[in-house]
């Protein structure tokens, strides 16, 4: 066979024991903050790929998998409080409406009470409206509305409230952001 017909080898996944679980949990916490659920996914898959090249038996690797869990909450390893915490200031500094910050968390299983108080910290720590600041930073970072050059605002006006729309805030937010002269009067005004 030529190099361009064959095909290439299937790695074959390692065999799962509790060693292997916690180097992959540990590099996996070197590289991402994560939450508990999302680690227990990330290494469950791992055991699932063991249980159909080797037929491990996924009950013990459960096991191991929350007995793991268990003991780097124990340790402060792991915190789905401060992770919340951390992940909500971080999108929302990025732009990320709170609706779609509670929808994030929800996909990497922090539960609504857990997001809920993580935008609560964040509401405490932020001056004026979340989703507006969140709004204008999104402007600012996609050069929408008051951001936009000046002789280009009116033609673009209708697509940058779409954006923000699809961004998740609300059409009263998009059009007070899109529509402001200078968008740090909006802030100071508290509107």
């Amino acid at each position: 066979m030529t190099r361009e017909t064959a095909a290439p080898e299937r790695k074959l996944p390692r065999r799962v024991t509790p060693q292997y679980l916690e180097n992959a949990a540990l590099h996996y916490l070197e590289r991402f903050a994560t939450s508990s659920a999302n680690l227990r996914r990330v290494l469950m898959r791992k055991v699932d790929r063991s249980v159909q090249a080797h037929g491990t038996d996924r009950e013990e690797g459960a096991r191991w998998v929350d007995e793991l869990i268990a003991r780097y909450q124990r340790s402060g390893l792991l915190n789905d409080t401060a992770y919340a915490e951390m992940r909500a200031a971080s999108l929302h500094r990025r732009g990320t409406s709170t609706r779609a910050i509670r929808e994030k968390l929800a996909s990497k299983g922090i539960g609504r009470d857990e997001a809920d108080k993580a935008l609560d910290t964040l509401d405490e720590e932020v001056d004026g409206d979340l989703n507006l600041t969140a709004a204008l930073a999104l402007a600012r970072r996609r050069r929408l509305g008051p951001y936009r050059l000046p002789e280009k605002r009116a033609e673009h006006r209708d697509k940058d409230l779409a954006a923000l729309g699809r961004a998740g805030f609300s059409y009263d937010i998009a059009r007070r952001v899109v529509d402001a002269e200078d968008p740090d009067s909006l802030l100071d005004s508290g509107e």
